[in-house]
């Protein structure tokens, strides 16, 4: 085979290729006919663990093991086969003992006259990716709320704490962060789930109107009201109502609401009698109503009324931990809806996102995931698929902290215990995010934590 040119997909292939093939990201193995290792890239050799030398001499069951190599197996079947596979997850161990998920597809080696002599195989880690999508399915999801960080946990034991309650709950947070989404969460884990989630945004109408909503009228109650109507209150009876925005209420509204608290009744626009309503209140808003009170533009009592269990949803710029799991979530989402094949994120997209300061929170990181979608449409993210204002806010500086000419701290002081703790702890245990602020590879990384008997803390 020495010295001969072959196609890779019509795409001429020599040993002077090799250079290319160890520029690429992606792990490239050369198989032949009989299953022996006659080629591997650099990239190959990191996902692995592998020394070049050591992968061509022990071939490819110790290289990936039985599920990718042994005879028989899609992979080895698909070269002898010459038909190509687009797409497989296989698990292989590292030589470290670490299982990783491989995303693998394999490519035919013809020679200049087109006859076939052996394969590629082609791969990608996708372990974390594996990963993700497993903890969105299991650990880290109530109901359609997303996240793994130590105040996210926080939020979802309270959740569930006053989901079998019927206490009034108050959902304070910046704009974007999910309050809604908390609000369904509640409703959905209580003895009220089979009822209405009614759900309406106080400052999206006029006072005229939104106490016609919220209370319905009677007809002849105004201009207009040419017959009954009933409110938002009176839908949601037997479930819950959600009054979003709720310190934009002007003080009539908000007497009106004290009424309905204390009383459980509510009083149609225009009439004479008062309805009895069965519903739970949860309101929320991004202006604390604390504040507001002491303005003079928000009742105490009220406050008093609707905060008995408060919840507090943090910004997505502090709970940085939830950044790429939130990523995937909206991925796997516009993935299933647009039909693009797109695989997940690349190493500096992820740094950008996590990077991020996100002033418009977890809204705008999922408004983010579609632009990328729609500049991607297919492979992964990159830096050049993110919005300007993501990328653009990063300098050289923040890309490479001691490029300034600041001598930065050795690899010794990097990988002290103290270091490699406070990394992993701030990072959520991502060990691709610790590793590149450590300025080390995963495999070095993995060293370490097992040298400093480092566990992941349990949720």
């Amino acid at each position: 085979m020495a010295g001969q040119k072959y196609l890779i997909d019509g795409i001429p292939h020599d040993r002077a290729f090799q250079a290319i093939l160890d520029s690429l990201d992606e792990g490239v193995v050369t198989l032949s006919d009989a299953g022996n290792v006659v080629g591997i890239n650099r990239a190959a050799c990191e996902i692995l663990e592998v020394d070049r030398s050591d992968a061509l001499e022990r071939g490819c069951l110790y290289l990936m093991g039985e599920e990718v190599c042994a005879q028989g197996s899609v992979v080895r079947q698909s070269i002898a086969d010459r038909k190509p596979i687009q797409h497989l997850e296989a698990d292989v161990h590292t030589r470290s003992g670490q299982q990783k998920v491989l995303d693998v597809r394999t490519r035919i080696l013809r020679d200049d006259a087109g006859s076939a002599h052996g394969g590629l195989i082609l791969f990608r880690d996708v372990s974390e990716l594996v990963q993700l999508r497993r903890d969105l399915q299991q650990r880290y999801r109530l109901h359609n709320v997303i996240g793994k960080s130590k105040a996210m946990r926080e939020v979802f034991t309270l959740v569930e704490q006053v989901a079998d309650a019927d206490a009034t709950v108050l959902i304070e947070g910046e704009t974007g962060t999910g309050k809604e989404l908390v609000a369904r969460a509640i409703h959905h884990l209580s003895p009220r789930a089979a009822g209405p989630f009614v759900a309406i945004n106080c400052s999206a109408l006029p006072e005229s109107l939104l106490e016609s909503e919220l209370f319905g009228h009677v007809k002849g109650a105004f201009t207009g009201a040419t017959r009954d109507k009933i409110g938002r209150f009176e839908a949601a009876a037997g479930g819950t109502i959600f009054l979003d925005e709720i310190g934009d209420v002007s003080h009539a509204i908000q007497v009106k609401l004290l009424r309905v608290l204390q009383e459980r009744t509510i009083e149609r626009v225009g009439a004479e009698t008062s309805t009895p309503v069965d519903i739970r209140v949860i309101s929320a808003t991004n202006h604390p109503l604390a504040e507001l009170v002491q303005r003079g533009s928000f009742r105490q009592d009220l406050l008093y009324r609707l905060r008995v269990v408060p919840i507090q949803l943090p910004p997505l710029r502090a709970r940085r931990a939830d950044i790429l799991l939130l990523a995937q979530h909206f991925i796997e989402h516009f993935r299933s809806t647009t039909g693009w094949q797109i695989d997940g994120l690349d190493a500096k997209a992820s740094t950008l996102l996590v990077d991020h300061t996100w002033p418009g929170n977890v809204r705008e990181l999922e408004n983010a995931i579609e632009y990328a979608f729609v500049k991607a449409r297919q492979g992964a993210i990159g830096r050049t698929h993110l919005p300007p204002e993501i990328t653009e806010q990063v300098t050289a500086i923040a890309l490479h902290p001691h490029a300034a000419g600041t001598p930065g701290p050795s690899k010794r002081e990097r990988l002290s215990r103290e270091s490699v703790s406070k990394e992993l702890t701030e990072t959520g245990w991502n060990i691709s995010k610790a590793a590149r602020r450590l300025g080390v590879s995963r495999t070095t990384l993995y060293k370490r934590i097992t040298e400093y008997g480092l566990t992941e803390p349990h949720p």
